[in-house]
Parts: C-alpha cells; structure tokens; sequence
C-alpha cells in the first residue's frame, strides 16, 4: 500500500519545526528554549516593556536590521530621532553606515608610549553617548586603562582604580584594554537572538532594538569589553552628540548590552577613531589591513606584536607593541 503522505496537521507542525528563528518566534517559545530564570526574563522583556508602554508594537515587532528594507529602516531611524529628541531635549541625525568595500580594520597600541592619562577613554564616553553621572564618570566607558608593574604582563595584578593625575610612574607601564574585534569572536556565538555579529570590514556590532539583554556575549567575552546598561542612561543635553549610526553610538535604551565599534560612524567615513585624536603621545594606531602601505600594516610587519589572551584563540583585530 502506498504512503499516503503526511497529513495537512503533520505538515504543518514540520513547518513549525523548521521554520526559521524570528524575534517573535524566540520570545513566543522562550520560556521552552531558553534556560534559567535570568535568560527567560531577559526573553520576556520587551514584553513587559510593551505593556509598560515604553516601546510601541513596531518596535516590539521589528524585523532584525539585516532583514530590513531601505524603506524599513528609513522609518525606524526617523522614529529613534524623535524617540531621542522627547527623552534627551537634542534631536540628533541618526544614520546607517555600511561598511566599504576592501578595507578590513585594525587597531594597534604602542604600551612605550602609553601614559594612562585616560584621556581616550573620555572621548570614547563623549562620542559614544554613554551614560554618565558627572563628565569624570568612565564606568561605562568601553575603555580600561590598565596600569601593570613593569617586566611582567599579568593582568591579574593589574590596577584599573590608579590616580591618573599622577601618571605615569617610573616603574609601571599602561595598557588601554577595549573591544579586540576578535576574527573568532565568542559573543557572536552565544548570542541566542542574534543581535551581534561581525561585519564585512571586521567590526562587531549589536542591533540594539534586537538585544534581548540576557548577557550571555558579555559572560563569553574574555577581555570584559561590553558593558550593560541596568538603567535607563543619564545624559544631559548638552553632553548628547547628534551625529549617531544606528549601529553605533546612538543613545542606546535600558537592557541592552554594548560595546566598542571603533567608532564606525567615523572610520566608515575616512575619519579616526574618538580615542586615537586625542591621545597626546600618538599611542593608537588604526587603519586598513588590507591595504599594504597603511600604517597598520607598516607595523604588523616591522614590530614585535603583542595579541592579549592568545591562548584563547579569538584572533583579535586589536595588537599591542612595545619600542625596539
């Protein structure tokens, strides 16, 4: 006797079986997918922000940012600016920035030259639009300015809470720690919704309106590059700067996890990082891999470099060297 087939009722639970992972699909069966209390209320989230009437439905149902048409997200970057400008009293310009083709980026680090004057991490505060409580506040800042005794590198025995008016001292060294961007990034991996990846040009980012804010990526991340916005983030007026991506430094909400983007609404655009203009001994080094005559490539070929935590395998896009 012939197989008749699956029944209309057994194709249609196949299709639910195999049908691809959606926002409102993950949040629909979190509490079946997700274990552990802190993943499910993390899952539950935008939920009880909906009821709260702290997000609307199209933002509780918006598509990921790499499903999204022009037209889509022309209409969601619209809406953050006004979201922005009634909570924030600046209406910024919010923008999305592709990455281009052929350049994939790198950033190096000279620990020779490095003072630990902090100064690259309150301009990445500043560009960035991080919460603060006063302008001396680098809680959030994605910068760690780590001071280490001199001959030995054992972050372990590092100092993050040193006097930065009186540095540098004689027998110490500095060493700024920050999103490595790693080629084999674990906080792409755990992500259970998918709200950070890797872009074309190296970059990590984070979708922001997909973050379900569970944390897992900053469990995973060995250099404690992310950071997690418990409440909703204190900036005043006038400390908001208006020019914004969305996948970088537009003022992000409460719940969300966030981190370094090398400043892409910048360096997409021929500009340097926040961090690397201010820094008053030329310490910082960015630029294109790929291209052989870049200042980057000049010192990946001709200096002894450094890779934090090798023996995690992340391949960082982000190296360290000290003077010959």
């Amino acid at each position: 006797m012939n197989d008749p087939g699956p029944t209309p009722a057994t194709a249609r639970s196949l299709e639910e079986v195999y049908r691809p992972m959606t926002r409102r699909t993950f949040l629909k069966g979190a509490a079946a997918s997700l274990v552990g209390m802190t993943g499910l209320m993390a899952a539950l989230r935008p939920l009880l922000e909906l009821e709260r009437g702290e997000i609307t439905v199209d933002e509780l149902l918006q598509r990921h940012y790499r499903e999204l048409t022009p037209q889509e997200l022309e209409r969601i970057l619209r809406a953050l600016e006004e979201k922005t400008a009634r909570e924030y009293g600046v209406r910024p310009h919010i923008r999305d920035i592709r990455p281009q083709p052929g350049v994939e980026f790198a950033y190096a680090l000279n620990l020779t030259r490095c003072i630990g004057c902090r100064k690259c991490a309150h301009a990445c505060l500043r560009e960035n639009n991080q919460s603060r409580e006063t302008p001396d506040d680098i809680e959030m800042s994605y910068i760690r300015v780590l001071e280490l005794q001199k001959g030995a590198i054992n972050l372990e025995t590092s100092n993050l809470y040193y006097d930065p008016e009186r540095v540098p001292q004689p027998d110490k060294y500095y060493m700024p720690v920050q999103c490595q961007q790693c080629r084999q990034s674990p906080c792409t991996k755990v992500c259970p919704v998918q709200a950070t990846w890797q872009e074309a040009d190296g970059i990590v980012v984070v979708d922001y309106n997909w973050c379900i804010g569970c944390r897992y990526c900053m469990a995973a991340c060995p250099y404690d590059a992310r950071r997690f916005n418990y409440k909703k983030p204190t900036l005043p007026p006038e400390a908001v700067n208006p020019n914004q991506s969305y996948l970088s430094n537009r003022i992000r909400p409460k719940g969300v996890v966030e981190k370094c983007t090398f400043c892409l609404h910048r360096t997409r655009e021929g500009r340097y990082p926040a961090c690397l203009e201010v820094c008053p001994t030329g310490a910082r080094v960015f630029g294109n891999l790929l291209d052989p005559d870049s200042e980057i490539s000049y010192v990946l070929r001709n200096k002894r470099v450094y890779i934090l935590k090798e023996e995690v395998g992340t391949l960082p896009r982000f190296y360290y060297f000290f003077e010959k």
